[in-house]
């Protein structure tokens, strides 16, 4: 796996921990989920500056926060208990789309 691939997926997965810890920071009013919040976000915009050695900013932001959405999204129902309706699920599936397109056919996606 390319080096700047693994850098988004761990950049991915950063942000998904800091926006998991901003429901728990409860407005940051929790110190440790605020703290965790800041270093996770840190975190993941340094493992995104890396990317952008090897991608175009716009590229690799629509596949940061697509997966970084639909991972909340997943998280928030199985953690929070907050549903998704049929329309959150299909919207979500089209972001998923978007990003399997860009990765799959998209001359753009490394540089």
């Amino acid at each position: 796996m390319p080096k700047h691939v693994i850098f988004l997926i761990l950049a991915v997965m950063a942000e998904t921990i800091g926006t998991t810890a901003l429901q728990a920071s409860q407005q940051f009013t929790k110190f440790w989920p605020s703290v965790l919040v800041v270093g996770a976000y840190a975190i993941s915009f340094y493992l995104l500056s890396l990317t952008l050695k090897f991608m175009p900013v716009g590229i690799m932001y629509a596949i940061w926060s697509g997966l970084g959405i639909v991972l909340i999204a997943g998280i928030a129902w199985i953690v929070y208990g907050q549903k998704l309706d049929l329309w959150a699920i299909l919207g979500m599936g089209m972001i998923l789309s978007g990003i399997l397109i860009i990765h799959l056919f998209s001359s753009t996606a490394t540089h």
